[in-house]
């Protein structure tokens, strides 16, 4: 019960940084906006959250400046498909190598450092509770947190005024700025604002889950989250629930292997990416199912007037 207690609160944990950064991408692609640079920002964030953990010791500071990283990223991708309608592919690749490179340049003076150790939250009276304690209630708060930012999201776009304008944006940008609203701006904010949500997950991976800093350590979760925005089809209940699914992948390699099954390691390593590709797979399927539920306009640019 302990083993199944410990797999259940590790799947939690690495299901976060998924979660985090699949939600940013929902909202990029709700707008219309397709975000193939969330590998590249989620390094950049990662080593910035890093960097400011580092010399401030203060983990808030550390998401404050992933936040803004991805922010910042987001906001030049959006300049470049929004204004100048680039390729919004090609962009974001692009994006992604720049990242990757960049992040690499800047941590070589990081390599090797620690961090002060940010531990759990501890609820009185639930912590201590045989098997659901350590399963549910003693992880960090950036885990509670997400799970409130899935449910926050959920309203946000089918209750409130905002969420709708964005679903329409992302729908019918015609129809939109027929209306009066300026839906380049709207795409702007919500690459931003997703964007942000992205950088929390890079930092999240350098300061709270590995605690250190690694040439490329978000080792494909940015293609993860981009995977799961389908997977989930656009819902931000069904993202929660696919994050914590391949976290749960991710962590039952480690789990095979310390129960000694007799498995190549390389193999195990292989689970997530794997389960990515036959979850994709078996959706394809049924392309009608995709279509129904994906925004209208996404990957499409949009230029007033023509």
């Amino acid at each position: 019960m302990n083993t199944v207690a410990l797999l259940i609160a590790s799947t939690l944990s690495a299901g976060t940084p998924l979660a985090l950064a699949a939600l940013g991408l929902l909202i990029n692609e709700k707008s219309g906006v397709v975000n193939l640079g969330a590998e590249g920002m989620m390094l950049m964030a990662a080593i910035a959250g890093f960097a400011v953990a580092s010399h401030s010791g203060n983990q808030w500071a550390a998401f404050a400046a992933g936040a803004a990283t991805g922010m910042l990223l987001a906001a030049a991708l959006g300049v470049l498909v929004i204004w100048l309608n680039t390729n919004q592919y090609a962009t974001g690749l692009a994006l992604t190598l720049f990242g990757a490179g960049l992040s690499s340049f800047i941590g070589i003076g990081y390599v090797g450092k620690s961090l002060p150790n940010f531990g759990p939250l501890d609820i009185p009276g639930l912590t201590t509770l045989p098997f659901i304690g350590p399963a549910l209630f003693h992880h960090h708060l950036m885990v509670y947190l997400t799970v409130a930012l899935a449910a926050a999201l959920g309203w946000f776009l089918d209750r409130t005024r905002a969420g709708l304008v964005l679903r329409a944006v992302g729908e019918s940008p015609e129809s939109a700025h027929a209306l009066g609203y300026p839906v380049r701006r709207i795409r702007l904010l919500a690459l931003m604002g997703g964007g942000a949500l992205v950088g929390v997950a890079g930092a999240y991976l350098s300061v709270v889950y590995t605690p250190l800093w690694v040439q490329g350590m978000t080792a494909g979760r940015g293609w993860i989250a981009l995977a799961l925005t389908t997977f989930a089809t656009w819902r931000p209940g069904r993202v929660l629930l696919g994050a914590y699914l391949f976290g749960g992948v991710t962590m039952l390699q480690f789990y095979l292997q310390g129960a000694g099954v007799q498995v190549a390691s390389q193999l195990l390593s292989m689970l997530p990416y794997v389960a990515t590709i036959v979850v994709l797979a078996l959706m394809s399927r049924n392309p009608l199912w995709i279509r129904v539920n994906m925004p209208a306009s996404i990957g499409k640019p949009f230029v007033p007037g023509s």
